[in-house]
């Protein structure tokens, strides 16, 4: 394991690390932020977030744009936040089919694999802390990666978090665009800006995402992949994708949410065309197990909200819930 620990922003610590995966040579990137000073953990204050089908975590949780990335303002808020890169994306070990072109091979990493990856990184963080438990936010494919997790028998899930998340649609999904899929895709963010902005009604597209944002994500994204085979992209496995067509656009869901039983929320998004509104509802319809839920739609974003103008909505929505749990009382049954 390595490990570098270095001041950020004012008052957060920040610490990037790699951690052993259940598969010999394969190691996964780990990334925290934490208030500065902040020496007790509890599951209530501890929080790991698994990132989507295509972007790391260090691009969709951590890019320092406007009052700070997601992290930064979960540490502010007084959280231990992680976020973990599943093998193949990011800082994480990618496979040795990545190092070759992609046509013909297996599709990389899909959500059972990931789901090993993301448990590997909880016991890791429920061993460093000390604590039984902690809450678990995922993004899209992330979504799937936490929900497998967390509907397995004795979780250790304190909250669960499912933003825009991937769930079955009886329709076409644009993340697969059809025909034979390779080992893993090449993805330009630059190319990705037009299908980010798309679903916005044409008028508000100038101001979704603040001037600036984009390119700064841009950046920080290409950075994590400074080893893609073409210029101005990233590597991503298609495992993702692969699910969507065996699972997503099958009828055949990874995870069954009645499993879930701690407290659930979802956040929605006005314009997402990637996880419907009929899609969301559908996944939080079936959550019948959590002691409570919410379903929250943010208006006036797409699929990528936690990177828009409005994603302030998004951020205040999590730390409401995920503090929720103080004026609650005890709400599991432990």
């Amino acid at each position: 394991m390595t490990s570098t620990e270095t001041p950020s922003i004012p008052h957060i610590i920040v610490r990037a690390q790699l951690i052993a995966s259940d598969t010999p040579g394969v190691q996964l990137q780990l990334l925290n932020k934490r208030p500065d000073g902040m020496n007790t953990f509890s599951p209530e204050r501890t929080l790991v977030m698994m990132h989507g089908a295509t972007f790391s975590s260090a691009s969709l949780f951590d890019v320092p744009v406007g009052e700070g990335s997601f992290m930064d303002v979960l540490a502010r808020a007084g959280y231990d936040v992680w976020a973990i890169d599943a093998r193949g994306y990011g800082g994480s070990t990618r496979p040795p089919e990545m190092e070759q072109p992609p046509e013909g091979g297996v599709p990389l990493t899909p959500a059972l694999t990931a789901a090993r990856d993301l448990a590997a990184a909880v016991d890791f963080i429920r061993r460093e802390r000390g604590i039984a438990r902690l809450g678990v936010l995922g993004m899209s494919w992330g979504a799937t990666i936490a929900g497998i997790l967390a509907s397995r028998p004795e979780a250790p899930v304190e909250k669960l978090v499912l933003v825009t998340p991937l769930w079955l649609s009886e329709k076409p999904l644009r993340i697969d665009a059809g025909g034979p899929l390779g080992a893993y895709r090449l993805v330009s963010p630059r190319a990705f800006e037009a299908g980010w902005q798309a679903p916005a009604p044409e008028e508000a597209r100038g101001t979704l995402i603040p001037k600036g944002w984009f390119e700064a994500w841009e950046k920080a994204t290409l950075a994590t992949d400074a080893g893609s085979p073409m210029p101005g992209t990233i590597r991503a496995p298609s495992g993702a994708v692969q699910d969507v067509r065996e699972h997503w656009t099958a009828g055949r869901p990874l995870y069954d949410p009645a499993g879930i039983s701690c407290p659930v929320l979802v956040i929605g998004a006005e314009w997402d065309v990637d996880v419907r509104f009929d899609m969301a509802h559908d996944l939080f319809a079936r959550l019948t197990r959590a002691p409570y839920k919410r379903f929250v739609e943010i208006g006036q974003a797409t699929h990528m909200v936690l990177m828009e103008r409005n994603r302030a909505q998004a951020f205040d929505t999590v730390i409401g819930f995920l503090n929720e749990g103080f004026m609650q009382g005890d709400y599991l049954a432990r």
